[in-house]
């Protein structure tokens, strides 16, 4: 439906290109005269600011959202009025809002003396031979490098990242601090606040210093290496059936220089001996 104000501007149009009097104009568009001249008596300035000031704050918020927010805060405004508003002001074009990451602090990268002190996690991506892609979440703890999870799905909501961690946590335990970069995923409100009541701290690297995550990097290359980029997927199980036969093989048999040439299993019985011994001495 063509709006009065858009009728009001092809009449002026044609009045002004092709040199037709007004009267002309709006009978060869229907369009009666006296609308032509009329002028709306109704002051929408206050309905304007606040519309403007609401699309400032809330920039992905629709019109009905702003209508509901109007009518909590006491205005009258009926739907209609705000539509047009909305519509007048161009506030339903798409607007596209840059997301501005916190500033990030420098961490160092040390290796912890306890496992499920600190754990790393970061994505991969390939393909299948379809040309399909999909993802690859690899988790593992700093102290001996085990991996903790390796999950390979087509997507990878922050909530898909959340279930993984659940399942690690039953596995292996829950660490005191995650440390990721900047991606949606890692960033999400939802993963967020769910680290926020596990008590977990989510410990961000800076952007564009992959580096600072280097214990994750060394892993994912040595899985691209012996997985990814050794074998040609037919499907995602497939994907999945040899991650899983790597972990173990990585995890229980495969030696580690950083660890003195032994697994990260055998390291965990180290430690784990360790500490029996210590809390032992400390009884007596």
């Amino acid at each position: 439906m063509v709006s009065t104000g858009e009728r009001q501007n092809v009449a002026t149009y044609l009045h002004d290109s092709y040199e037709v009097s007004i009267t002309r104009a709006c009978k060869v568009i229907r369009f009666p005269k006296s609308m032509y001249y009329y002028e709306s008596v109704k002051d929408d300035s206050e309905v304007i600011t606040r519309l403007l000031e609401m699309a400032a704050l809330r920039p992905t918020e629709g019109q009905d959202k702003m209508h509901q927010r109007l009518r909590l805060e006491g205005y009258n405004w009926n739907r209609k009025r705000i539509r047009r508003v909305y519509l007048k002001l161009g506030l339903n074009m798409r607007r596209r809002s840059k997301k501005r990451i916190p500033a990030r602090v420098k961490q160092p990268l040390l290796q912890t003396d306890q496992p499920n002190k600190t754990w790393s996690m970061d994505f991969m991506s390939d393909s299948l031979e379809s040309g399909r892609r999909f993802r690859v979440l690899n988790i593992m703890d700093d102290f001996n490098r085990k991996a903790v999870a390796v999950e390979a799905e087509f997507t990878f909501p922050s909530m898909g990242v959340i279930e993984v961690l659940k399942r690690a946590f039953e596995e292996h335990g829950k660490p005191e601090r995650i440390r990721v970069d900047n991606g949606p995923e890692f960033t999400s409100l939802e993963l967020t606040e769910w680290c926020r009541v596990q008590e977990i701290e989510l410990q961000f690297i800076q952007p564009g210093r992959p580096m600072q995550n280097g214990f994750i990097e060394r892993f994912n290359r040595t899985f691209r290496q012996n997985i990814l980029n050794a074998h040609i997927f037919e499907d995602i199980s497939q994907v999945r059936i040899l991650a899983e036969e790597w972990v173990k093989d990585y995890n229980g048999h495969r030696p580690h220089e950083a660890l003195g040439g032994i697994t990260p299993l055998q390291a965990e019985e180290e430690s784990s001996s360790k500490q029996a011994c210590f809390d032992e001495v400390n009884l007596n």
